[in-house]
């Protein structure tokens, strides 16, 4: 399934600042806008596997799960 999300990088300082517009809470910084990059798809992939995995632990009972495309 593919997903589309927005990155802003904002460089500050002797930093690169990264963070997903869409998703509050995934964010990062690197030394380098690439370095950045690959630190923000890691962040996000890591916050998503996360949060199915809380939500799954914190549901009890019956549910309807089912794929979403946006």
């Amino acid at each position: 399934m593919n997903h589309q999300f927005t990155a802003i990088y904002k460089k500050h300082g002797k930093w690169f600042l990264g963070w997903v517009e869409e998703i509050p809470g995934v964010n990062t910084q690197g030394k380098t806008l690439k370095e950045a990059k690959t630190n923000l798809k890691e962040a996000l992939s890591l916050v998503l596997e996360v949060n199915r995995a809380l939500t799954r632990k914190e549901i009890s009972g019956r549910v309807i799960r089912e794929p979403l495309k946006v």
